[in-house]
């Protein structure tokens, strides 16, 4: 039987900074980033922050505990072995429905496992340079 994914937070602030160089990806009540660690470590480092815009210490309190639930129900599923994720609150997170942001994470970690040359374009509407001129 295979090792069941081990999951260990980030606690120090070069941690944070260093998923700040990697892929992020917006979604409703959250914003995710994660960085491709590299080391061969097959475990998956997890990190939750709030900004003091969100509000109070209260505020910020419940969203942080909101997004760790999310994350233990998303991250085993959804998440890449050998990455660190850092789950960023938004203004909505501690008022979404708890549907809508387990759909928001789930949406967000599957978008984020897609490399970019894999993802498909946005249509773009048509610049006016490439309109002829009448």
């Amino acid at each position: 039987m295979s090792d069941p994914l081990q999951i260990k937070r980030l606690l120090r602030r070069p941690q944070f900074l260093a998923a700040a160089k990697g892929v992020s990806e917006a979604r409703g009540g959250v914003v995710i980033q994660r960085l491709e660690r590299g080391d061969g470590s097959p475990h998956i480092g997890v990190g939750f922050t709030a900004t003091r815009k969100i509000g109070g210490a209260v505020v910020r309190n419940r969203a942080k505990r909101r997004l760790r639930e999310a994350a233990r129900a998303m991250l085993p599923v959804h998440g890449l072995p050998g990455s660190d994720y850092v789950f960023i609150a938004r203004m909505g997170t501690t008022e979404r429905a708890w549907d809508r942001l387990l759909d928001d994470v789930k949406s967000t970690l599957t978008r984020l496992a897609t490399p970019k040359a894999d993802r498909p374009s946005p249509a773009r509407a048509p610049s006016g340079q490439d309109r002829p001129n009448p």
